[in-house]
């Protein structure tokens, strides 16, 4: 149980210290052409499986707790809203997620192996939590300003 709790402690701490790392890592990865491979990814198209792994439970708890404070880019304000712009920070948000959940991936091994699997585990959970789902959740509003965009320039 100790271990338990030590992981789960961890791997919060770890996840907040990964969101800088990753969006270090972003930044250098925008200076690539690799990143224009990167900002169209797709794990999951399925809307099905989105559900069955609740990504709208994660977006509840993004919506309604203290982490709606953190990207205020990621907003539809008004009727005037570029969505491309939304659409690049969304990018910019999913990389750097991804690159967090990379980088405490390390830390996952390396503790399975120091401490012990329990711990490991602990920290991987909260870094699908906290890095892999916002990121997927990222990709899932992607395709819906997608649709919308091209639905509105269908019209035009």
């Amino acid at each position: 149980m100790r271990d338990i709790i030590l992981g789960i402690s961890f791997g919060i701490s770890i996840a907040f210290l990964s969101w800088i790392v990753g969006m270090i890592m972003n930044l250098i990865l925008m200076k690539t052409r690799f990143y224009s491979k990167l900002s169209n990814l797709n794990f999951i198209t399925s809307e099905r499986i989105n559900r069955k792994i609740g990504i709208k439970k994660i977006k509840w708890v993004i919506e309604n707790t203290f982490f709606k404070f953190f990207n205020q880019k990621i907003k539809i304000k008004n009727s005037k809203t570029d969505f491309f712009e939304i659409r690049e920070e969304m990018t910019r948000a999913e990389i750097s997620h991804l690159m967090a959940f990379i980088f405490v991936l390390f830390f996952c091994f390396y503790y399975s192996l120091k401490i012990n699997i329990v711990f490991g585990f602990m920290i991987f959970i909260i870094n699908i939590l906290m890095n892999l789902y916002p990121s997927l959740l990222q990709q899932q509003n992607k395709r819906r300003i997608d649709k919308f965009t091209k639905r509105h320039l269908l019209r035009e």
